[in-house]
C-alpha cells in the first residue's frame, strides 16, 4: 500500500510538473528592470515596420498578449484605446504585440477602433526576448504581460501579472508617477 501512494504522489508531481511547464512556457528569461530593452522590428496591422528604436526619447508602452479578438484581449486594448489621450499627453506610445499574424491584426483594430499598432510578431522571437512565449491550451502564444520603456530605452516597469480589466489605468498611473520622476 505504502509502495501504490509513493507511486501515485510520483505521478501527480510529474502531472504537475508537465503542466506547470506547459502554463508557465518556453523562456523563463526576462530582461529586467533597468536593462536595455529588447529590440525587434515588427510589422504593424497596416504592414509598416516598427522598432524599438522608432520611438528613442518617449516612453513605450509595451503589451503582450494572447490572442485577437478573445474577451480579456479585446478588453484590454479597447481600454488603452479610450485611454489614448492621456498616454499621448505623456509621450507615450502604446504597442501590442502577438503572436497572431498582420491580417488578424487589422481585423481586430478595425472591429474596435484600436487608434496604435498592434505588432504581429509571427515568428516569436519578439516574444523569446521579452521572456513571454508559452504554450496555453496547445496553442503558441504569448503571456499577457506588459513593460514599460523609459525614453532611453531600459525598462522601467514589468508587469508579469496582468489583469486586462484596469491594466490601462494601472500602467497609466505609474507612468504618470515615472513621467513626473525624470
Amino acid at each position: 500500500m505504502k509502495r501504490f501512494i509513493t507511486t501515485a504522489l510520483l505521478t501527480l508531481a510529474a502531472i504537475f510538473t508537465s503542466l506547470s511547464f506547459t502554463l508557465t512556457g518556453f523562456a523563463d528569461d526576462q530582461p529586467l528592470v533597468g536593462t536595455p530593452a529588447p529590440e525587434f522590428e515588427l510589422a504593424d496591422q497596416t504592414g509598416q515596420l516598427h522598432s524599438l528604436e522608432d520611438y528613442h526619447g518617449k516612453w513605450v508602452v509595451l503589451y503582450f498578449y494572447p490572442k485577437d479578438e478573445t474577451p480579456g484581449c479585446t478588453t484590454e486594448a479597447c481600454e488603452f484605446r479610450d485611454n489614448i489621450f492621456a498616454f499621448r499627453d505623456l509621450n507615450a506610445q502604446i504597442l501590442g504585440i502577438s503572436l497572431d499574424d498582420v491580417d488578424s491584426h487589422k481585423k481586430f483594430a478595425k472591429h474596435h477602433s484600436l487608434p496604435f499598432p498592434l505588432l504581429a510578431d509571427t515568428e516569436g522571437a519578439t516574444s523569446t526576448a521579452y521572456g513571454v512565449k508559452t504554450k496555453m491550451f496547445g496553442m503558441t502564444v504569448a503571456k499577457r504581460q506588459s513593460f514599460i520603456i523609459g525614453p532611453d530605452g531600459n525598462i522601467v516597469k514589468h508587469y508579469d501579472k496582468v489583469n486586462p480589466d484596469g491594466h490601462s489605468v494601472e500602467i497609466l498611473a505609474d507612468l504618470k508617477k515615472l513621467a513626473a520622476g525624470s
